[in-house]
């Protein structure tokens, strides 16, 4: 049977991951993979790490499609794939990758999962995940300071030159493309349970 491809879209500090999991969590017995689009940003690591700091990592030329495109293709026709590790802290690729095996369910989350088509056409069920702005931002600023060893004052810089802007140029619009669109981020039961069910319909039919 073709995996099921299950892509989850949204803002930054949107709930994705929450949903994500949630959905996961609620399929039972189905094997799920779960891919991080963040995973595949270029690997800049010639440049200096001032140089990669002021790289703009919410724009979708910061993303490696072609590679993203490629795995994701592999996934859906049955096959493991070896998924590029990124280095936040460092700004750069990491020489690790993790292995991810074939499974029943492919989740993968991304902020602009949905603005290239060839990923678009790979996914069978699109969510994207809608949260207030200044929820998202408390989110990323917790996130960014606890896990990504950040200043305050380097995110909200980050925030208001890149983040916030290519949100509204190109992320918010891709809600466009969603088969379902979850309000108050990975918070809303009744939203999860719907996007399980249709998961959940689309697998037996398929093993039918």
């Amino acid at each position: 049977m073709k995996p099921l491809i299950i892509g989850v879209a949204g803002g930054t500090g949107s709930g994705k991951s929450t949903v994500a999991r949630n959905v996961a969590a609620a399929l039972g017995d189905a094997s799920v993979a779960f891919i991080d689009m963040d995973a595949y940003y270029l690997d800049h690591g010639h440049l200096s790490l001032e140089e990669r700091k002021r790289v703009n990592w919410d724009h979708p030329n910061a993303f490696d499609w072609d590679h993203l495109v490629s795995q994701l293709a592999q996934l859906a026709g049955g096959e493991a794939i070896d998924k590029p590790v990124y280095d936040f802290v460092n700004h750069a690729r990491s020489h690790d990758t993790v292995r991810i095996p074939p499974a029943d369910v492919v989740v993968i989350d991304g902020i602009l999962l949905f603005v290239d088509s060839r990923v678009r056409e790979l996914c069978d069920v699109k969510v994207f995940v809608d949260a207030d702005a200044d929820v998202r931002l408390i989110r990323r600023i917790r996130r960014d300071m606890a896990k990504r060893g950040r200043p305050l004052a380097e995110i909200l810089e980050q925030y208001l030159s890149t983040v916030q802007p290519m949100h509204l140029e190109f992320v918010e619009p891709s809600k466009r493309y969603a088969d379902v669109i979850v309000p108050r981020g990975g918070h809303n039961p009744v939203a999860i349970e719907m996007i399980v069910a249709k998961i959940s319909r689309r697998i037996q039919a398929g093993a039918v």
